[in-house]
């Protein structure tokens, strides 16, 4: 257990001690969860850390070391376990801090309600950080809600133009078949017509060149008629 505490010693806010190390809220809790896991020991209001001004040195060595974190935040648990071997066990609790005798000092006295205001300060330090805690937890749900809706909403209209462009396709697409099946009808329509003309065209020429044949006959067998006739005259 800690018993380093200063008289009059100054307790810092989460927020505070982000603002004078330069680093994130998150940074710090994350900090200070790592220093706990390691063995460190901060003032504790319940769950809650106190941050000192000794805290806030041991933060801003962690922050400016050039090895990594985690070996850093081990050398300082060590550094802060020999410290803390070199002072006198004492509990902070009122009763054990001082006996009827102690309160006849005036100094002793001054002492008790300086670390008594003390006390009082960072409690109403940690209510201030509980209430900006609070507020930010609030303001982030906000946002998220916010997100959720303009993702919501985009989610939708993205579906909704997805739905829209694929029925143009398929619309464009039926439109398509349509036509070429309209120009393969026209086609096979123009090619039986041509063929049914070019049947009609040579049936033309097969009766022509049927009555051609006959006309062709007829002659022959006239003609060989009319052969005999003279051929006979010349027998007589």
């Amino acid at each position: 257990m800690r018993h380093d505490i200063q008289p009059n010693e100054r307790a810092f806010s989460t927020k505070e001690v982000a603002e004078e190390v330069g680093i994130a809220t998150t940074t710090v809790r994350r900090y200070g969860q790592l220093l706990e896991q390691n063995g460190y020991e901060f003032f504790k209001d319940g769950d809650r850390r106190i941050f000192v001004r000794s805290d806030v040195e041991v933060l801003k060595k962690i922050r400016d070391s050039e090895l990594p974190k985690e070996d850093k935040i081990k050398e300082i648990v060590e550094e802060q376990k020999e410290l803390l071997a070199g002072y006198e066990s004492r509990e902070l609790a009122l009763s054990d801090t001082y006996d009827g005798t102690d309160l006849q000092d005036s100094d002793q006295m001054k002492e008790m309600f300086r670390f008594l205001a003390s006390e009082l300060a960072a409690s109403r330090e940690m209510n201030v950080q509980l209430k900006n805690d609070m507020d930010e937890l609030k303001t982030t749900v906000s946002r998220l809600k916010q997100d959720h809706h303009v993702i919501s909403s985009g989610v939708g209209n993205f579906s909704q133009k997805t739905h829209t462009k694929m029925d143009k396709m398929m619309q464009q697409q039926k439109e398509q078949y349509d036509e070429l099946l309209r120009q393969e009808q026209e086609k096979s329509e123009y090619l039986q017509k041509e063929l049914q003309e070019m049947r009609e065209e040579q049936k033309k020429v097969w009766r022509s060149q049927s009555e051609f044949n006959e006309r062709l006959e007829h002659s022959v067998k006239h003609s060989r008629g009319t052969l005999g006739k003279i051929m006979s005259l010349f027998k007589k």
